[in-house]
C-alpha cells in the first residue's frame, strides 16, 4: 500500500495529529509506503497569478512560474500515487485551515483529477480511500444547526467528490473544548472497530 499522510494543523499536540498518526499506525505494515505532508511545516503558496499555468495551460515565462507549475505537477502525482489517503482536517472558524485549502487548490487540476465532458465534469482520482479526521472544539454533527455552519466536512467530501472519490470516511472528534480525553478515546474506539475492516468496492 502507498499512504498518504496529511496534516494540516497549526499546532504540534492537536487532536487531527494525534488521530492521523493513530490510524497510520493501524493500517500500514511491514512494506507498506508511507509519506507524511505536514502542511504547517512546509506550507504550500496559496494560488496566486504566478501559480495559475496550470490551470490556463499558459506557458510559463518566468522562473517563479515555472516553480509553482514544478510544485503544483509535484503535489498532484503524489496524490495520484496513493491508494489512501489520510488528512488531519480540524475545524478552524466554521471550515479547513487554509493551508488544506492551499493544498486542495494544487489537486484540482483539469486532466489530472477530473476533466470536463459533455455530461458535465467528471473525477478521474476514483479507487483510491480517504479518511479525514475531523475535529471540533464544539458540537456540530446532528443539530439543528450543522447544515448552516459545517462548511468543513460538507466542503472535503464535495472536493474529494468532485474529483471522482464518492467514498470519503470521517473520523470525528467533536466536544474537544469540552471533554477533550472522552472525544479522543470515543474517536480511537471508532477507529479500532471500523478502520481496519475492508474497503468495499
Amino acid at each position: 500500500m502507498k499512504l498518504l499522510h496529511i496534516d494540516s494543523a497549526i499546532t504540534s499536540n492537536s487532536a487531527s495529529r494525534e488521530l492521523t498518526h493513530y490510524i497510520v499506525d493501524r493500517l500500514t505494515t511491514e512494506g507498506d509506503q508511507v509519506q507524511h505532508l505536514d502542511l504547517h511545516a512546509q506550507p504550500i503558496d496559496h494560488l496566486a497569478a504566478v501559480s495559475l499555468g496550470f490551470r490556463t495551460g499558459q506557458q510559463a515565462a518566468t522562473q517563479a512560474e515555472r516553480d509553482q507549475n514544478a510544485l503544483s505537477e509535484q503535489l498532484v502525482s503524489q496524490f495520484l500515487d496513493a491508494d489512501t489517503i489520510v488528512i488531519g482536517a480540524p475545524m478552524y472558524n466554521f471550515s479547513i485551515p487554509s493551508q488544506l485549502k492551499a493544498w486542495l487548490d494544487r489537486l484540482a487540476q483539469a486532466g489530472r483529477t477530473f476533466r470536463y465532458t459533455e455530461k458535465g465534469p467528471e473525477g478521474l482520482a476514483g479507487g483510491r480511500r480517504v479518511i479525514v479526521v475531523s475535529t471540533r472544539g464544539g458540537q456540530y454533527a446532528g443539530t439543528p444547526f450543522e447544515t448552516a455552519m459545517d462548511h468543513q466536512e460538507a466542503f472535503l467530501r464535495t472536493m474529494f467528490g468532485f474529483m471522482g472519490i464518492a467514498n470519503v470516511e470521517i473520523v470525528r472528534a467533536e466536544r474537544l473544548a469540552m471533554d477533550r480525553d472522552g472525544s479522543l478515546a470515543a474517536a480511537k474506539a471508532h477507529i479500532d472497530a471500523t478502520l481496519t475492516a475492508p474497503v468495499a468496492a
